[in-house]
């Protein structure tokens, strides 16, 4: 299960679907993995939906130290993506120069999957 929370709508939120394949990027290094989206839940946060997040995902997110919910207090959105198919991959190097944790490569999904030719 990945988990992302933000304070406005970045991608992932509303750009992610099932099927999708995501990159692995280790931070400040090269690609390392790939995964395919399972399923995807978004949320605008408000009492009950964090309610629903704790209850429902915090151990498939390995959020059991109250740390991690004071570090997204904050948060307005969330995008919780159960995923399959991870496989560890050759090192890519690839230049990124920001500080998003997202970045979106192709808005088909198809055809990403057929040129990894993960699926």
């Amino acid at each position: 299960m990945e988990s992302r929370f933000s304070t406005r709508k970045f991608a992932p939120y509303n750009r992610v679907d099932k099927g999708d394949v995501v990159l692995l990027k280790q931070s400040s290094g090269p690609i390392v993995g790939l995964c395919q989206v399972n399923y995807v839940w978004f949320y605008q946060l408000d009492p009950a939906s964090w309610q629903t997040i704790k209850e429902d995902f915090a151990t498939a997110i390995c959020a059991q130290d109250p740390d991690f919910w004071k570090e997204r207090e904050a948060a307005t959105f969330a995008t919780l993506m159960r995923i399959q198919h991870v496989k560890p991959i050759e090192p890519i190097k690839f230049v990124k120069r920001d500080r998003r944790g997202w970045v979106v490569l192709h808005e088909s999904s198809s055809q990403l999957q057929l040129d990894l030719g993960i699926l």
